[in-house]
């Protein structure tokens, strides 16, 4: 099945591990919480871009090429370059977050629709905290999460790592039979699956977002979390 744009608002909705006794709810950051037509994860990107480019003195194209690989290969374009590089973690981090947040604004359809979600929401992400609090404010949901699990509470190792999901789930008391998982990028969700958490794909039609893809391991696919958490909570009530 295709997967580079959703036709359809959402596939597998009603998948029977949707009605099973699940209340928490576990968001990915960029291009999840937020739609990725904003673009704002491309000026991340572009960022990252430039970094690689300053760091090994490469012309874009040959940087695009290391820094998408490390991507593929370590989780993060980070991750890739303290294993090579022996960078500073903060410094990188620090400088490809220091972005334009106008092109996302106050959600108070999504805020309505996360207030009514019944159960915990937590936020984990390969960002980390400063970012990410600067992202959900602007988006007016900040102070609706109970937690924000960033890359320095992963100990600077990314998603998909196994033991980041485990740092996660000890650090909340989360049981992941009882929690669904949102995502953007399919090969995250994966490790979330096998330990039980319910999964959701956010479909945004990007490469990078498809990579892994395995059927059997996204019970639900979407290009609209505000549509996809709408439809959820009205089957919870009938």
């Amino acid at each position: 099945m295709p997967h580079k744009a959703v036709a359809d608002e959402t596939l597998g909705q009603d998948h029977p591990v949707f009605s099973e006794n699940r209340d928490v709810f576990v968001f990915d950051l960029d291009n999840t919480l937020y739609p990725a037509e904003s673009n704002l994860f491309s000026q991340v990107d572009v960022k990252i871009g430039e970094y690689v480019q300053n760091l090994l003195s490469l012309d874009p194209v040959a940087a695009r090429k290391i820094q998408k690989g490390y991507l593929l290969e370590h989780g993060t374009t980070l991750g890739g370059l303290m294993a090579n590089h022996s960078i500073d973690p903060q410094h990188y981090l620090d400088s490809v977050h220091d972005i334009d947040l106008s092109p996302i604004a106050d959600d108070p359809a999504l805020r309505k629709t996360l207030q009514s979600l019944d159960g915990r929401r937590l936020v984990f992400t390969n960002a980390d905290l400063p970012y990410a609090e600067r992202v959900l404010n602007r988006l007016g949901i900040a102070d609706l999460f109970e937690g924000i699990f960033d890359i320095h509470a992963a100990e600077l190792a990314p998603k998909p790592k196994p033991h980041v999901y485990d740092l996660f789930l000890r650090r909340y008391g989360v049981d992941p039979k009882r929690a669904i998982m949102f995502e953007d990028m399919v090969r995250n969700l994966i490790p979330a699956h096998g330990l039980g958490m319910a999964t959701v794909w956010i479909n945004t039609g990007s490469v990078w977002g498809e990579a892994d893809y395995d059927a059997a391991k996204v019970h639900a696919e979407t290009n609209s979390l505000h549509g996809w958490l709408d439809g959820h909570i009205t089957r919870q009530k009938s």
